[in-house]
């Protein structure tokens, strides 16, 4: 049973300090403790843990234009972050795991600015039928974490020039492009900051799980054991991977998500196969 709600606001804008940040609080979570953590990443794609990041990110040309690729634990699709978009990351032990009750922390925040957000299939919440959030989780040993997107004035110029998305899923989703699925809460609220956002959220959180809040202050992190986990997001190998010189690639959309499979033959035997999915389930591929 949750007894301690927590809240910690990044102070910085670098993807890789803050999926530190995210990774560190995930590991040292206290027990019947929930953790509401706010960041912010400056001009990054973040893909998700199986996806093959030349495919969904034009890396190119995000870089050139001072941009940062990063990867995260969980599952699901690319997303594209800037200062007009702020991350949530619900941090709590497994037993007390529940998304319909982290959601409706996002939706009743939303519902204080006069905006009527809905959630939409398992990881996607919406405002007049266009997706705003987009949420991905990750569970390992007795602790989980839920986190997402909200985009409250996001560019969405580069969030279609930075990101590749296949036809198949735009026309699994009944749209044309990715500008037409997305939108931005600032449309709703044109008064909308990322500061009034992060303040409704807390006080959402606190009337969600009964329970004063209590700040957080990122001084009182392990800088070393924090700075380990810096050095692992900011990898070449975490980022990238390896890639593959392939002669013949499967991929097929299902229900769940794509899949993509790149295989290496030699005189018609398989020496090699690379996987890749933006499956929400993010031990999908190891078990594959």
């Amino acid at each position: 049973m949750i007894n301690s709600v927590q809240v910690i606001r990044s102070e910085g804008f670098n993807p890789y300090e803050n999926l530190a940040l995210e990774a560190y609080l995930f590991e040292h979570l206290e027990a019947d403790t929930c953790i509401l953590y706010l960041w912010q990443n400056q001009n990054t794609v973040v893909i998700g843990v199986n996806q093959n990041a030349w495919k969904e990110c034009k890396v190119q040309e995000l870089e050139a234009d001072g941009g940062h690729l990063a990867r995260r634990l969980s599952g699901g699709g690319a997303v594209f972050h800037d200062l007009g978009n702020l991350n949530f990351t619900f941090i709590v032990k497994e037993k007390d795991y529940s998304v319909e009750r982290q959601l409706q922390v996002i939706i009743k925040a939303c519902e204080s600015l006069g905006i009527g957000a809905e959630k939409s299939g398992r990881n996607d919440i919406l405002v007049d039928g266009k997706k705003f959030s987009g949420n991905a989780f990750y569970h390992s040993g007795e602790n989980a974490y839920h986190h997402g997107t909200l985009l409250i004035n996001v560019d969405m110029g580069k969030l279609s020039r930075y990101l590749n998305v296949s036809v198949d899923k735009l026309t699994s989703k009944g749209v044309n492009s990715v500008k037409s699925r997305v939108t931005n809460l600032k449309d709703y609220c044109p008064e909308l900051t990322i500061d009034l956002m992060k303040e409704r959220l807390i006080v959402a959180m606190e009337e969600v799980y009964g329970l004063k809040t209590e700040i957080l202050k990122s001084q009182t992190i392990d800088t070393k054991g924090l700075q380990e986990l810096v050095n692992t997001y900011d990898s070449w190998d975490w980022k990238y991977g390896k890639k593959l010189a392939f002669e013949y690639n499967l991929t097929h959309r299902f229900a769940w998500g794509d899949i993509d499979l790149q295989f290496h033959m030699t005189s018609g035997k398989v020496i090699e196969v690379a996987a890749y999915s933006d499956a929400m389930e993010g031990e999908f591929i190891k078990r594959l």
